[in-house]
């Protein structure tokens, strides 16, 4: 058998069935499952079933959440708020914050879902998450007291700032090209723009501001 053969029946066993080195296995669908969790923006896809309330967020806030963020979500030290902070996104330090920033309701489920409370993220129920999303909500004034938070209503909730977000990038195509035949003459390539003197470093100095030295 010549070598050229050899090596094209080699390469034809490979391509009908892919090898392996004796490590892991297929994962199961209930695997799979366990890692699925995203939850979409804009839709809430992949909301789970489940429901709450605002009286029983409550309730989870203040045993889960205070602690950090506040007893009506103003913060704590430098941990971030989150109610509050309307009008001031043009300011020089804005303050982003769920009622003020966020764009989509899912997204907060999201969040405490995967990464709330801090020191046990994961650990509350569907319902749980749902309960503290309405209350924050609630802190917020953008739902109802008798609000019931799930996986049909989140995604109707209007946040203030959805109209803001842009979703289409309007700055112009950067991407570089690697350039071999016909190239631009480096000589004639003008700098018609740079960030120097646009003041765009986000300043340090104001009333939010702890940092400064004495």
């Amino acid at each position: 058998m010549t070598l050229c053969v050899w090596l094209g029946l080699v390469t034809s066993a490979l391509a009908a069935e892919p090898g392996h080195f004796g490590y892991g296995k297929p994962a199961t669908p209930a695997e799979i499952a366990g890692w699925d969790i995203e939850v979409r923006g804009d839709d809430g896809a992949g909301l789970p079933a489940g429901q709450g309330v605002v009286a029983k967020g409550g309730e989870i806030y203040g045993e889960q959440c205070a602690a950090c963020h506040g007893t009506f979500g103003e913060g704590e030290g430098r941990f971030p708020k989150l109610s509050g902070g309307r009008g001031t996104l043009t300011h020089d330090r804005p303050e982003l914050t769920v009622g003020s920033y966020w764009p989509f309701a899912p997204t907060l489920w999201d969040y405490i879902n995967r990464a709330m409370p801090m020191q046990a993220p994961h650990t509350l129920s569907a319902d749980d998450v749902y309960a503290l999303t309405a209350y924050i909500l609630h802190l917020n004034d953008i739902v109802p007291g008798d609000f019931v938070a799930d996986r049909n209503t989140l995604p109707k909730v209007k946040m203030p700032n959805r109209d803001s977000f842009v979703w289409t990038d309007p700055r112009p195509d950067t991407a570089a090209m690697p350039c071999m035949t016909a190239c631009a003459d480096p000589g004639r390539v003008a700098i018609t723009s740079t960030a120097e003197r646009k003041n765009l470093t986000p300043r340090t100095t104001g009333p939010l501001d702890s940092m400064q030295p004495k």
